[in-house]
């Protein structure tokens, strides 16, 4: 079966970007409108409380998205479906939940760790600006990686599909 191009990977990641943005304006916003001085009062307690917080409203609900739609029969997000791409194993089968997490949790690491640095920014903090700023720059580098990492390899492996010991193909059906 045919590698999955580094093109058809972002457009499926941009379709899948549409889902995220929905939930968060649609979510996230709605649970902030409603719950706001409760939200405000959370948020403005400390940079690691509200980091939490985010973190459980969206990072954790969009990573459970990917986790359980590219382990399912489906073995790809919506975006990867809409394509024709599918995640795989090693063996050319389906990914387990255990690799499905692992392929997750290094996916959105400069997601949060962005987070990391921009809550410490925008909060007062005792935390050292420049670590703040230090994580910003960490999490930027990571992701520019990202892109450029499967640009150089035969298979266009991202660096969290080396981690999980998968590959995403092109499976027509």
């Amino acid at each position: 079966m045919p590698v999955a191009s580094f093109q058809s990977r972002i457009y499926a990641f941009l379709i899948d970007y549409v889902l995220i943005a929905s939930y968060g304006v649609l979510v996230v916003g709605g649970i902030s409108f409603l719950l706001w001085t409760d939200m405000e009062r959370l948020f403005s307690e400390s940079p690691a409380i509200a980091q939490l917080l985010g973190f459980f409203m969206m990072t954790l609900p969009v990573s459970l998205y990917f986790i359980i739609s590219e382990q399912s029969s489906w073995q790809g997000s919506w975006g990867k479906r809409v394509l024709g791409l599918h995640v795989i194993n090693k063996a050319g089968g389906r990914i387990g939940v255990f690799q499905s997490a692992i392929r997750s949790a290094v996916k959105f690491l400069p997601w949060e760790i962005a987070h990391f640095g921009i809550w410490r920014l925008v909060m007062p903090t005792d935390f050292p600006e420049g670590a703040a700023l230090f994580a910003l720059s960490a999490a930027n580098l990571t992701a520019i990686a990202y892109l450029v990492f499967p640009l150089f390899n035969e298979k266009r492996k991202n660096i969290y599909d080396m981690a999980a010991g998968t590959t995403v193909i092109v499976k027509n059906e």
